[in-house]
This record gives structure tokens, sequence and C-alpha cells, in this order.
């Protein structure tokens, strides 16, 4: 099903007047119950991180930092077990997980006198038996499973999501007997940057002759559908592998193409 721009901009508006959580996405279904749940998070999740990325700055000033480790060591010292870190980062309007990295890493500032590295937060934030305080490591546990746009879970799926959907659009191709090349084979003869598929017959898709496809498992606003142009799109298209080429986008969350002259 399409997805008009006047239908993206409602939903676009709805989230945001309501919280970054489980209970909101059900509002969203409630309220817009033709769209697909597939379509309402992809969209979910990119309202959040654009909120997220317009407010990262606050969060991580000297004071901010400071101010959210206190309120942790106050608030465990209270109640070890109750979800201090998720309650503070809801409070605030801040991912769980990165709040539970700000929060680790100040730990481990103070623990070390130095400033720990980004590859150890990581593990870290990734395996919470790792951190050297059972109490933090269950925040900071409760932090990841908690959080439905950032952390090393959701990372995980974007990931499983991403290769899923390469293997759907690759029997699509096989389904409609369309001979083509894949992103390995070209990367085998030596290219840098390749669409996911180059088709070696040409095929014309709603009166435009399409080339290659890159396949991408998240919505197509019009931020990212730009931001996807610059960093990588433009390159397929100066490339050996894509010159002289048009472009179809596979939005995968949403089984909407996308073309571009």
């Amino acid at each position: 099903m399409k997805l008009s721009k006047a239908q993206y901009d409602e939903i676009a508006q709805f989230l945001g007047h309501v919280q970054p959580t489980r209970q909101s996405l059900r509002k969203l279904k409630e309220k817009f119950p033709s769209q697909s749940q597939s379509t309402l998070l992809s969209i979910f999740s990119q309202e959040y991180q654009k909120q997220i990325k317009r407010t990262h700055a606050k969060h991580h000033t000297a004071e901010a930092v400071e101010t959210y480790y206190q309120r942790y060591l106050n608030g465990v010292m209270k109640n070890a077990a109750a979800p201090v870190l998720l309650e503070l980062a809801n409070e605030v309007d801040f991912a769980p997980s990165l709040m539970a990295r700000i929060v680790l890493e100040r730990f481990l500032q103070e623990r070390e006198q130095a400033i720990p590295s980004k590859t150890l937060i990581n593990s870290m934030l990734r395996d919470p038996s790792q951190i050297p305080d059972g109490v933090l490591a269950n925040q900071v546990y409760q932090c990841t499973v908690n959080d439905c746009c950032y952390g090393p879970l959701v990372d995980c799926i974007k990931h499983a999501i991403g290769h899923e959907h390469e293997v759907l659009l690759r029997e699509m191709l096989l389904e409609k007997n369309l001979s083509f090349i894949a992103e390995d084979q070209l990367r085998a003869k030596g290219y840098d940057k390749t669409p996911d598929f180059i088709l070696e017959v040409p095929v014309a898709v709603e009166g435009h002759i399409i080339h290659w496809i890159e396949s991408k498992a998240s919505f197509g606003d019009e931020s990212s559908h730009q931001a996807y142009l610059q960093d990588q799109f433009w390159s397929y298209w100066n490339s050996d592998a894509g010159k002289q080429n048009k472009l179809i986008w596979y939005r995968s969350c949403i089984s909407v193409c996308l073309v571009l002259d």
C-alpha cells in the first residue's frame, strides 16, 4: 500500500505529541489502522531519531552529565532494584540506551580516572555483565531492552531486517526472471561503492528505465532520501558500476519503490 505525502505528514505530526514508548506505538496503530505495523514503526523510529539529534547536545554538556550521574547514584541508593536510569531517560525525553551510555561513561571515568574508550563502552553496552558494578549493569540492561529506537539490540534487529529484505529482493528478481549482478559480485570485480543489484537488462517501471536497485529497510522520507543521495547514491551514478543509470530505491519496510530521474 502506497503512502501519500499528506498521510505521512499526519502521522509525523501525531508523533510529535507522544512519548517514544511501546504504548505510543499502540496508540499510533489505533490512530492509523489502515497502515501496516512495519510502516508505522519505521516512521516512528525515524521521527524519534530526528528529535534525539535535535536535542543531543544539551544532554552531553558537563553540567547535564553530572546531574544525570548524581541522580542515578541517589536513585539506586534509595532503591537499587528500581529502573532509575530508564525512568530518568523518559523524564528528560532522551533515549534510554543513550542515557545508559552517558552514565556508564561517567562511572568508568570516575573508577579508572581516565576517559574510557568507545570500544570498551560499546562492549559493555552489548554485554552488561562486563560492567564491574552489578547495580549499574542491571540498570544498563533495563535501558537497552526497553529502547525501541537505539542501542545494541535495535542495531542487531536493523541489520537482520536489512539482510532479510535483500534476500527477499533477490528472490523477487529471480522470480521475475531478471538477469542481475549482485553487490558481492561487483565487489569481487574491484568496485568500492556499489548498489545491491545492477540489472544486466534494464526494465521499465511506471515509465522509467531502471538499471540498478538499492535496498533500504527503512522509511524513505525526504530528509533521509536526500542524505542517502548525498552520501551514497550519487557515487553510484558517477562510478563505472552505475554510470548513466537511473535509480529505483526499494523501500523494503513498506514495499514501496521511489524512482529518481
